[in-house]
């Protein structure tokens, strides 16, 4: 069976103008979701599939998701209005994945101008014949912040015993910690193009510094 559109409450701007963000979607193991926050992240229950009711854990408390909107370069041909808008709920399998991406990152939680990439990883053990095989996740989680981004600070590199080699400045996707892709999403941040260009320069710079 296929997974039906996920709900959530509109914004009040979507409420206005009757627009509305699509649910990020992952129709093929190793399909990724990528891109940058451009909302703080809410935390809203979940709803069932069949009657759009509340669900509840069996010992009553409320099933809640992790409702995170994203910038990402996917677009609906058959939308002309679409800007790549997504919205990925977060919870069972995603949640945990998201949580480790994290952690692995240094920071205490999602934030806006972060960059989040999902992927579909494969799918888990099937327990119930009424649905498919629950899906599993990878996630990695780069902060809006330049010492998040994991790009040294030249000020605290450490020094080397060999004279550094004069070649040229590491391609822009070569960013430490970074993939081509998060590179390009960072990059339209423009708060964080501004400090990702601010360190690159003074990385540049600081070969330049005369020994004495």
């Amino acid at each position: 069976m296929t997974t039906p559109q996920q709900y959530t409450a509109p914004s009040a701007d979507d409420f206005l103008m009757g627009g509305g963000v699509p649910s990020a979607k992952f129709p093929t193991v190793g399909h990724s979701v990528s891109g940058r926050i451009t909302e703080k992240p809410t935390v809203e229950q979940q709803r069932n599939y069949e009657d759009d009711k509340l669900k509840f854990w069996d010992d009553g408390k409320p099933m809640m998701q992790l409702v995170v909107t994203l910038a990402t370069s996917e677009r609906d041909p058959e939308n002309p209005e679409d800007d790549g808008a997504r919205r990925l709920y977060v919870k069972g399998y995603m949640k945990n994945a998201v949580a480790s991406a994290v952690r692995a990152a240094g920071a205490r939680g999602l934030e806006v101008g972060g960059i989040l990439t999902v992927t579909y990883s494969g799918d888990g053990e099937k327990k119930n014949v009424k649905f498919n095989a629950p899906k599993l996740f990878t996630a990695q989680y780069v902060a809006a912040a330049a010492a998040e981004l994991h790009i040294p600070d030249p000020g605290t590199a450490q020094p080397t015993t060999q004279a550094p080699a004069a070649t040229a400045p590491a391609a822009p996707a070569q960013v430490p910690g970074l993939t081509p892709e998060q590179y390009q999403a960072a990059m339209a941040n423009p708060a964080t193009a501004a400090l990702l260009a601010q360190q690159q320069a003074a990385q540049a710079g600081a070969g330049n510094v005369p020994a004495f």
